[in-house]
Formats: C-alpha cells, structure tokens, sequence
C-alpha cells in the first residue's frame, strides 16, 4: 500500500520520493524545525532513515507518513502523518496512531500545519481502524497546541519534566 494522494487549497500530500531527500535533510537539519522536536538536528544518514521508515508504514499498517509540497511550487515543504513508534513512554501511547508533523521553517506561521493535519485528521476518521489516536507536543511549543487543540486533540498526561515538558494529547471519534 502506498500513501494516497490528500489535495487542500494549498498542498499536496503524497508518498515520499527520493526528490525530497535534500529538502527532507534541510529540514531536519535546521535548530528552529527541532527545537521542540527532540532539540537535536538529525544528520543526512537518520533523515534517509526517516524516510524509509515512513516508506515503510503504508504496507505494515496501512497508514503513515505523507510528504507534504506546495502545489503552487511542488516543493516539499515537510511531512505529516500518523505512525507507531513503539514509543516505550505511557502505556496509553502504545499501540495507537501517533499523529506527526514538522515542517520547513520558511513555511512556519502560514497556516500549511493547520491545513495538512486538518486533512490528515479527516483521512484518519475515515481509514484509521481505531478511533483515537495521540500525539506528543512539548508544552513551549505554542503554535503546534493550537494546531493540534484546534482538530480536536487534549492532553491526557505529561512526562512530567520540568523543562521543555510533553504533553501527550488523544483525539477520539
């Protein structure tokens, strides 16, 4: 199984292609796009593992990862999805569709996070076999609480920390 295409006003989510390997690699690559996402820029040799992984889900799962490019421009502009981790964090984490974005910084403040997991949130009420699923935020990250409070999302638990703190938030049908 292969990702299907989900078209909104301004973009277009579809399977990841080799093409986007240097944008995916700019992205991943930049300290503003992780700052909230593990606070780590990941090398050239994860971003080419990121992308198999992503790949990789569609015929495991039956969902997963989708590239997400302007139509304007057909450039990548980041990626989004559901996926399982196996994250080893929260037993109510485990075995549930773990909703996912980022997004390249030029296009951040525009509304393209808020247009794609609007889509991605709708293909999953209609295709996920499960009716709820989760996602992890960091509590600092204000625009992505907005993004992921506004399709519906609340938090059900945090990690705990006292710096750079997680939320983890559910959505159920």
């Amino acid at each position: 199984m292969t990702p299907p295409v989900i078209e909104t006003a301004r973009l277009r989510l579809r399977a990841h292609e080799l093409r986007d390997y240097e944008r995916c690699c700019e992205m991943w690559g930049d300290a503003a796009v992780t700052r909230f996402i593990g606070g780590r820029t990941s090398t050239r040799q994860q971003c080419w593992s990121r992308i198999l992984t992503y790949r990789g889900m569609w015929p495991l799962l039956g969902y997963g990862y989708w590239a997400v490019e302007e139509k304007s421009s057909g450039l990548y502009a980041g990626e989004a999805g559901f996926a399982d981790f196996k994250r080893d964090i929260v037993p109510e984490m485990q075995n549930v569709p773990e909703l996912g974005f980022a997004f390249m910084s030029a296009v951040h403040g525009i509304g393209y996070g808020t247009e794609a997991v609007r889509a991605i949130v709708a293909w999953g009420d209609e295709h996920l076999p499960l009716k709820r699923t989760v996602c992890i935020v960091s509590a600092a990250n204000e625009a992505s609480l907005r993004i992921v409070q506004g399709c519906g999302y609340h938090a059900f638990a945090d990690d705990g920390g006292k710096e750079d703190r997680a939320l983890y938030l559910e959505r159920t049908l």
